[in-house]
């Protein structure tokens, strides 16, 4: 069921300006806090908060996004996975996250943010077996991923349509082999 929180879903992906500024006037200072409070600084919390936006916007973009919790829990949990993330890295600073009792967390808050940062952990692994493709087949994966016919493909890029289509299958074959290999593939679920 939707929540009545959604507004700020459609201002996000809207560039509302009233909604952006009430999103950062009330939740920015709650990861702030947060941040600060665990070896970060201001300019960290200010990044993980813009990056959560991010993966927000881009998860309510790419999917008929429906938000059934209240904004305040998601992107806390949000920007707790990607400051967690970040001091997972660095290894050596202790984290003292424990104000979670304040926070009225259902289960759709967190399959939700755990939703959003699994899309992300996906396309970022995507993304960089993707980069490991030749030029052409670069080229034509995002110009079949950005909805255009095959047809329209072999077009732009001057092949007959049968080779066109052979040569998708083969780049999606070496592609996929490429994710299936890759170290991350086995720590995400798909």
């Amino acid at each position: 069921m939707e929540h009545s929180d959604q507004k700020y879903i459609l201002g996000l992906l809207n560039n509302d300006p009233v909604i952006l500024e009430e999103i950062y006037r009330k939740y920015s200072g709650k990861i702030k806090w947060m941040v600060l409070k665990n070896n970060g600084t201001e300019a960290d919390a200010a990044d993980i908060f813009q990056e959560a936006l991010i993966t927000i916007f881009q998860k309510a973009k790419s999917e008929n996004f429906v938000l059934t919790c209240p904004f305040d829990a998601f992107i806390y949990l949000i920007c707790k996975k990607k400051w967690l993330n970040i001091l997972n890295k660095k290894k050596n600073q202790p984290v003292t996250i424990n104000e979670e009792a304040q926070y009225n967390y259902g289960e759709d808050s967190f399959r939700l943010a755990e939703d959003v940062q699994l899309h992300e952990d996906r396309l970022h692994l995507i993304s960089t077996q993707l980069s490991k493709l030749g030029e052409a087949c670069q080229e034509l994966l995002h110009l079949s991923w950005m909805g255009k016919t095959m047809e329209e493909v072999a077009s732009a890029l001057g092949f007959t349509y049968g080779y066109a289509r052979k040569k998708k299958s083969e780049c999606m074959a070496k592609l996929v082999s490429l994710i299936r290999s890759s170290n991350e593939f086995n720590t995400l679920k798909w």
